[in-house]
């Protein structure tokens, strides 16, 4: 897939967008008939036709490729760094995810929310993985303050999304257990809340969600 749509980077983004789909669901196609892996989506009706705001779990690699069969040219708030790898690196510039500097401190943040302010005026949901990282099961990473930079200046709602990927596809390893991911989308948190508010609110919805399903998951596991 890679090798096949490198022609398209000379035109309109949209063939790359088409692209990250197309990929995406080949993945979770294999996934399911080759390592017995199935996803299911949880809380449909809360996630963003278009321009929004989600805060996702993040566990596994696996968070990094289902939006772009979950949402419509989703921007991924992703370290600077992927940006330098090839291939992979050229087709995140050319679909404009929004790159940061995690050495950048306040100009970091502040390129940060003018590439979001961008995405949201096209109409593009925004994706930001709260802790920053890979996070192990019952572990308790404390959230970055990218996620309340960008609840504070959008002025707009933020999605909450929960998950057990890491059951079945742990971070750091290659081979996936078979079983059945599940993804779940949270009532959205208003916007206008305070910072320390809407942190503690966000956590308090991610977290407790988050433990919920990767039970849920252990027991169809061993079952």
């Amino acid at each position: 897939m890679n090798l096949l749509f490198l022609p398209a980077l000379a035109f309109d983004k949209k063939w790359i967008v088409l692209g990250q789909s197309i990929w995406t669901r080949g993945i979770m196609f294999l996934m399911r008939t080759i390592c017995g892996l199935k996803v299911e989506i949880r809380g449909q009706e809360y996630i963003p036709k278009g321009a929004g705001l989600i805060a996702a779990k993040h566990q596994s690699a696996f968070e990094t490729m289902v939006f772009h069969a979950l949402l419509k040219d989703p921007a991924m708030v992703l370290k600077k760094e992927l940006l330098s790898i090839p291939i992979y690196g050229w087709y995140c510039k050319k679909t404009e995810m929004i790159a940061v500097d995690r050495n950048g401190h306040a100009a970091a943040l502040k390129a940060m929310i003018k590439q979001a302010q961008d995405a949201l005026s096209n109409d593009r949901p925004i994706v930001i993985f709260p802790e920053g990282t890979r996070s192990a099961l019952d572990s308790d990473l404390p959230y970055q303050p990218g996620i309340a930079a960008l609840y504070s200046k959008l002025d707009t709602p933020v999605t909450p999304m929960a998950l057990n990927t890491g059951v079945f596809w742990p971070r750091k390893q290659f081979v996936c257990k078979p079983g059945t991911i599940i993804i779940e989308f949270l009532p959205p948190i208003p916007a206008g809340l305070k910072r320390k508010d809407f942190m503690a609110q966000l956590k308090e919805t991610i977290e407790p969600k988050t433990k919920e399903l990767v039970e849920e998951g252990r027991k169809a596991h061993l079952s």
